[in-house]
């Protein structure tokens, strides 16, 4: 596909959440050099609501709608971490956690509430990411789901990184997302994984 043509298909990232977005833009920058736009290039979008009861359904419920919306491929993604020893919680409901508003401490500090009494294996989770990868009619869906397995701490350490970052670290690892450098954290999070496998997808479309 020529140049030219490239440059008139450019890809959204149906998110206006910028540590998302930065994040997505700096792992497909090191694979594949596609134009990326995101919901903060279109200021009278309003997004989809969340319903979905998965993972899967939110990020397709996302794509579709930014796709169909805004007549452009768009590429949702739906993530949070799960706790088994919670029963699964926070999963889908990972942003929102503590209230509608609360900020990423907020729900730190919740989890780490209802954590406290847990230990050992029991502190064990993982984060789980679905994409989702829709045409600008709705007609073609493509779904990549990959998951990272690790344990959480007892208090949070490291700066960077955004969410449950500062609390998880990935089996294998001695340092949090959120110590780790952006770079080694792109090789390895659940958000990588899920887009290595949408890459035949994304080869075939855009190149």
């Amino acid at each position: 596909m020529s140049i030219a043509k490239k440059a008139l298909m450019p890809l959204v990232i149906a998110s206006s959440n910028v540590h998302k977005i930065r994040e997505i833009k700096e792992i497909l920058k090191e694979i594949l050099p596609l134009e990326l736009l995101s919901l903060r290039d279109f200021s009278r979008y309003k997004s989809a609501e969340e319903t979905g009861s998965s993972f899967q359904e939110n990020a397709t419920e996302k794509a579709l709608h930014a796709a169909k919306s805004l007549r452009h491929w768009a590429l949702a993604d739906d993530s949070g971490l799960v706790i088994p020893a919670l029963c699964g919680e926070p999963g889908i409901y990972s942003a929102r956690y503590a209230g509608k508003d609360a900020s990423d401490a907020d729900n730190r500090n919740k989890l780490l509430f209802k954590m406290q009494t847990l230990m050992d294996a029991e502190r064990d989770g993982y984060f789980e990411c679905c994409l989702a990868l829709v045409s600008p009619d709705g007609s073609s869906k493509k779904i990549s789901c990959a998951t990272v397995e690790g344990t959480i701490l007892h208090q949070e350490k490291g700066s960077s990184g955004f969410g449950y970052d500062s609390l998880f670290v990935k089996h294998g690892y001695h340092k949090t997302f959120a110590e780790l450098e952006s770079h080694i954290k792109n090789k390895i999070s659940h958000r990588r994984k899920a887009l290595d496998k949408l890459l035949p997808s994304l080869e075939e479309l855009f190149f």
